[in-house]
């Protein structure tokens, strides 16, 4: 699946290269998560810079085909919420999101100055998160299972490249045939609850110990840090919560440019007075 949406994405890049319709859109602005470090979505404090840049092929003056790639990092922190304090875990990941999707406008920008628009598509991302041990070394969480993911009870490793539903919205403004400037939320919603590397249960401190060593013990439960005379939890007490699934997002401004720059090639006149592509 995931060769089949880099090969399509690549199609579509050759073939809208050769057309009229083809816009370059820049993005930059915010990425942030929700899961079971961050129960809140887009909070300031947790959120991180994003860059991405992709296009954007009209099909008609209100549908469009677009592909893009965004750069961007996710976080969560228990000192950050209250609830879970006491457990004490933290992580940090970078992710990459490669997107294909239809856009619809709900006004022409050839005949109105601004319009709200939607979005929706399938994305392919990768991620890894890390976090600091006591010493403040990277340590990346994956290959320590910390509950127990490839050799208890069937929890299956998690895969650091998946398949998330992309969707979302914003406000498009003209400031030409040509130019236009975009405030947009799109949301992930995936398939993992390993984002952040907490899901489910503690496993039981010994197993643990026996199958990834003592560095896996210590970053499972990080409780004992905080010199308040908790110890690892027994197995089978809750970690994560496994109903919920990870998330994340992007937010800011996307820009997009048209490249033939001539406003189009007939079919009647635009706002500016240009005459449009359809």
């Amino acid at each position: 699946m995931k060769k089949i949406l880099l090969f399509t994405i690549a199609a579509f890049i050759v073939c809208a290269s050769q057309a009229q319709k083809l816009n370059v859109t820049v993005f930059g602005g915010f990425s942030n998560y929700q899961g079971d470090l961050q129960d809140k979505r887009f909070t300031l404090n947790q959120s991180h810079p994003a860059f991405g840049a992709g296009l954007l092929y009209d099909i008609t003056d209100k549908f469009g085909v677009r592909a893009n790639v965004t750069f961007g990092k996710l976080s969560g922190d228990d000192k950050q919420n209250v609830k879970n304090a006491v457990r004490n875990l933290s992580f940090s990941s970078p992710i990459t999101d490669v997107h294909l999707g239809l856009e619809y406008s709900f006004l022409s920008l050839y005949e109105h100055s601004f319009t709200p628009y939607v979005f929706a598509g399938v994305s392919y991302f990768k991620f890894n998160p890390s976090t600091k041990d006591s010493s403040g070394r990277k340590v990346y969480l994956q290959p320590l299972s910390t509950e127990g993911q490839g050799f208890y009870q069937g929890r299956k490793k998690y895969n650091l490249g998946q398949f998330a539903i992309p969707f979302g919205g914003g406000v498009k403004f003209a400031f030409s045939d040509n130019v236009r400037l975009a405030f947009e939320i799109g949301l992930r919603k995936t398939s993992t609850d390993y984002l952040d590397d907490v899901s489910n249960t503690y496993i039981d401190q010994n197993t643990l110990l026996a199958n990834r060593g003592q560095q896996a013990v210590d970053l499972a439960f990080r409780g004992g840090e905080l010199k308040t005379g908790l110890t690892y939890p027994a197995d089978g007490s809750q970690r994560g919560s496994v109903k919920n699934k990870d998330w994340y997002y992007f937010s800011g401004l996307n820009l997009s440019i048209r490249l033939n720059g001539n406003g189009g090639s007939g079919g009647g006149k635009s706002k500016t007075g240009c005459p449009t592509n359809f």
